[in-house]
């Protein structure tokens, strides 16, 4: 008798009874009572309340109950969690029962209850299950511990799980090794920076060891696992694919699946000409055409891997067009699959056979599946140019069935074939607009017009045809609308003495009569290009339009590469990355495949200081971060050579780990430009100064002149001045546009700015205000715009500034927030300036006095950073001309100590030290504050 029975009782009273029953004395009693709890239960009725009768029934050695037991135990624990407790003793027990299946049910069952109270009494059984000596305990224990980590991770972390799990990876039984595999990959994935399967050559040679010998599910997650791994060089990779490739024939198309997404990932570290690069291509094949025989549903999974697979390497099915012919019984979202996997793989060699199979199906019921294929043939035309001309006359065909969807794709395509090989196909013209009055789709109607607008010239009653559309324009969808208004202003452009009326009667329409903002727009800007500049207007309407590509549904090649790493995932079927899709994905980590072996793309930035890590490449100067520190930026020096006619020195750039307040690091102080670049001449207009007497020291290892400390004179070059940036773009500021800089002239910090009216408007009564900063950074005069600022016209003003401002620290130290006024409105923006602007003149202490403050100063005010691989040339007259003075020079044990002083326009005083050794790139920096400078802590 089957355990149908179960589910049929509707009697009254039925828990009173259940409960009776659960207590009775007689073993077969009891259990038929718990399997009506649990039919019950499966049916949606709330049995909780006989949960201590059930617990009370654990005690048996039948395996069956206890099942059942279990069953009902994980159902109802978490509603029940006080009563979950008189469980765990049993639980304790069944994980020290003679039979393994006992052992195994209770560890499964416990990492199943997800209740708080009683996990940490479940660490000590678990732990004993790990070290089973029975391998089926041991892997249903792995998979339990990722449960508990999922439930309880500092548990598992405390109790040392993670450990032992990785030390499962070495177990001698192949499945304990999978769901070690398994358990550890899903922790991995919820803390993605734990490292924690962390594989080397050793530990992937022990996974492809189990892979032959394990389940069909055990070798999907080691496959997953070794998907994830980087092989160290092509020898590595190619050993690897050879013990991989015969999971290939396996019969379980998710096995298939996984091998190809290895395979597929490994193949990028494989040089192209080694042999067994062709192989593998060819071996990887016939799994994913066999792929196509099983059902539609798995079909459509297959078809959509491929389709990946297809864009990355086309030539894995070059030569397996016909599997992707279109069957009669065929579900259609397979059949626009398989259409779309056609187009990829067509070429000169299959084009002649696939367009033969694209005209079959334009003759289909399907009326999706028709416009598809019509579309198709000219995708076609577009990919193969040889082809194009036959895709033409088989179009025309199609357009002469008078099907009216077919006609309207084809018009459709036809247009996109003229942009792509234009006046060459111009002679179907005629024919197209015999179909005219039937079409009455947006998209064709659209196409059409673009036709009759493009070869105005060419089509003697084009402003006819154009006037047809024009009489219901209201009527008519926005992307029609659009067309229509571009099409006859291309026809007034080359046929203007006859359709005057008609440019004016679609202007006015387009601007007057239409609520829709673009269209409204356009039609503005076609009109005032008419009326201001018709030759303007011919140059922009009539420009010669880019060549369409071929492939325009590609997918973008980083996020390829990403959904190549999860072929056999949902990801690979959605075709998005898994974080587009999977909710409340903690710190998703987005997969790459690996750089080919010897490309070369990887460059090495020198190593800096303090820098944890290697350091990131060099990037344009970028918006300074919240944290950081004033003095650091001084020691962000790229050192660089000034720019010279002969041959540079080589010059390596490196960025401290301050922020930089320099703006471009000390080579944009010192006037140099790294890449030899012609950024120097302004503000260099500095006169020559002499080196004071008390530095003419003896020269000691040939420092003195790469410090220009000898007894020359030396040629302060001027204060750098950073390029101009747009601080207020136009389209924030009702069309002002405001760029600028910052430069220090003759003791006088300037805000060089520069105006432009992008707007249609005049624009005067400009003032300029700035809000409390970190230096009292203030306007010493108002902004001097003297005549009213016409559209399209750009003034540059120079505006002196003060330092006696009111006082507000800022975040970063040298933002400043400004608001400049207009006869149109108040408008707001901040900018930094470059700390170097508030050096003084008058910054090059005594030596005496340098000494003394020296000595003064704490230790706890002193910073010490590492410059390395930095080439240093007349550094000190490039920083003199910034204001940073060096003070003396001497010689301690072979290194040269050379000793500066700056002073700020607040009077804090910023002293430093750099230890330079002859021959050796890399330099040390000490930096003291002033007892001055304490309330200014800019170093932690």
């Amino acid at each position: 008798m089957t355990d149908s029975k179960y589910f049929t009782t509707t009697k009254k009273g039925e828990i009173f009874e259940l409960k009776a029953e659960l207590n009775s004395d007689k073993k077969e009693k009891k259990k038929e009572a718990v399997k009506k709890v649990i039919a019950s239960m499966t049916v949606g009725k709330d049995v909780s309340a006989l949960f201590p009768d059930v617990v009370n029934c654990m005690q048996t050695d039948n395996l069956e109950l206890k099942k059942l037991v279990y069953l009902y135990l994980m159902n109802y624990a978490k509603s029940q969690p006080d009563m979950a407790i008189m469980a765990v003793n049993t639980f304790v027990k069944d994980c020290e029962d003679p039979n393994p299946l006992i052992r195994a049910l209770a560890v499964r069952t416990m990492g199943c209850i997800r209740v708080d109270k009683i996990t940490e009494y479940l660490c000590e059984p678990l732990r004993k299950c790990l070290k089973d000596e029975d391998p089926y305990v041991r892997k249903t224990a792995a998979v339990c511990v990722a449960k508990l980590h999922d439930i309880n991770a500092q548990l598992v972390e405390d109790q040392g799980f993670l450990d032992t799990l990785k030390d499962l990876i070495s177990d001698s039984n192949p499945m304990v090794v999978a769901n070690a595999v398994a358990a550890l990959s899903e922790i991995a994935e919820s803390h993605p920076n734990s490292n924690l399967l962390d594989l080397n050559p050793q530990s992937i040679n022990k996974l492809l060891t189990a892979l032959n010998e394990c389940t069909e599910w055990g070798q999907i997650f080691i496959l997953d696992c070794l998907a994830n791994y980087t092989p160290r060089d092509d020898r590595e990779s190619q050993s690897i694919c050879e013990r991989v490739t015969p999971r290939l024939s396996h019969a379980n198309s998710a096995v298939v699946l996984s091998a190809v997404k290895v395979l597929m990932k490994f193949m990028e570290m494989l040089p192209k000409d080694l042999d067994y690069y062709g192989t593998l291509l060819k071996k990887l094949a016939p799994p994913l055409v066999t792929l196509l025989s099983a059902e539609p549903e798995l079909q459509y999974v297959a078809l959509r891997n491929i389709n990946l697979i297809v864009q990355k390497r086309p030539e894995i099915l070059k030569h397996e067009m016909k599997v992707f012919f279109v069957k009669y019984n065929d579900p259609i979202y397979v059949k626009l699959e398989k259409l779309d996997i056609m187009i990829r793989l067509a070429s000169q060699a299959n084009i002649a056979q696939v367009l033969a199979e694209l005209k079959e199906y334009a003759t289909e019921v399907d009326v999706d599946f028709v416009r598809k294929a019509v579309r198709a043939i000219g995708r076609c035309a577009i990919k193969v140019e040889q082809s194009a001309e036959r895709c033409v006359s088989t179009l025309l065909d199609l357009i002469q069935t008078k099907v009216n969807y077919v006609v309207q794709e084809a018009i459709v395509v036809i247009k996109d074939i003229f942009r792509k090989y234009p006046n060459k196909y111009e002679s179907v013209i005629a024919t197209l607009c015999e179909n005219l009055d039937s079409l009455d789709e947006p998209e064709a109607r659209a196409a059409m017009i673009w036709i009759v607008g493009e070869y105005a010239e060419r089509i003697d009653n084009a402003d006819e045809l154009l006037e047809s559309f024009l009489e219901g324009f209201h009527d008519e969808s926005t992307q029609v609308q659009l067309q229509l208004l571009t099409a006859i202003v291309k026809l007034f452009l080359k046929k203007p003495t006859e359709t005057q009326e008609l440019v004016q009667q679609v202007l006015s329409l387009a601007t007057q009569d239409s609520d829709n903002p673009d269209l409204r727009d356009r039609g503005y800007i076609y009109w005032r290009l008419l009326s201001t500049d018709p030759v303007a207007a011919k140059e922009v309407v009539l420009a010669e339009k880019p060549l369409i590509s071929e492939e325009t549904d590609l997918i973008e090649p980083t996020l390829l590469e990403e959904l190549i790493c999860h072929i056999g995932t949902l990801a690979s079927v959605y075709h998005k990355p898994p974080s587009a899709f999977v909710e409340g994905s903690r710190g998703v980590m987005h997969k790459r495949l690996p750089a080919r072996t010897g490309s070369g793309e990887g460059t090495e930035c020198p190593d800096v200081g303090n820098a944890a890590g290697g350091s990131a490449p060099e990037a344009a100067p970028s918006i300074i971060p919240s944290q950081g520190d004033l003095l650091g930026d001084l020691l962000n020096l790229d050192l660089a050579p000034p720019t010279t006619t002969g041959p540079t020195p080589s010059t390596s750039g490196m960025q401290m780990g301050g922020m930089d307040l320099l703006g471009g690091g000390l080579e944009s102080l010192l006037g140099g430009d790294i890449g030899g670049s012609p950024a120097m001449g302004a503000g260099f207009g500095a006169a020559p100064a002499v080196m004071p007497a008390s530095l003419n020291a003896p020269v000691g290892g040939g420092l003195g002149d790469l410090f220009d400390l000898g007894g020359g004179v030396g040629m302060p070059m001027g204060a750098y001045i950073p390029p101009k940036t747009v601080w207020l773009p136009a389209m924030k500021a009702k069309g002002l546009e405001i760029s600028g800089t910052f430069a220090r002239r003759a003791g006088v910090i300037q805000m060089e700015l520069v105006l432009t009216n992008k707007a249609m408007s005049v624009m005067t009564d400009f003032a300029i205000q700035f809000n409390r900063n970190s230096f009292g950074l203030a306007p010493a005069g108002p902004l001097q715009v003297l005549t009213p600022l016409g559209p399209n016209q750009t003034i540059e003003v120079s505006l002196p500034l003060s330092t006696v401002g009111p006082v507000m620290k800022m975040d970063p130290l040298n933002n400043l927030q400004v608001a400049v006024k207009n006869n149109i409105d108040v408008f707001y923006f901040s900018c930094q300036y470059p700390i170097s602007m508030l050096f003084v003149e008058d910054g090059k202490m005594e030596r005496q006095v340098f000494l003394a403050t020296w000595k003064d100063i704490p230790n706890d005010n002193e910073s010490q950073f590492q410059i390395q691989d930095c080439h240093l040339n007349s550094a000190s007259n490039k920083l003199q001309g910034s204001n940073i003075f060096t003070i003396a020079k001497r010689t301690v044990e072979g290194q040269d100590m050379l000793y500066m002083s700056i002073k700020l326009s607040n009077g804090i005083w910023v002293l430093a030290e750099l230890k330079v050794q002859a021959g050796n790139p890399n330099y040390t920096v000490i930096l003291n504050e002033s007892k001055y400078i304490s309330s200014l802590r800019f170093f932690q």
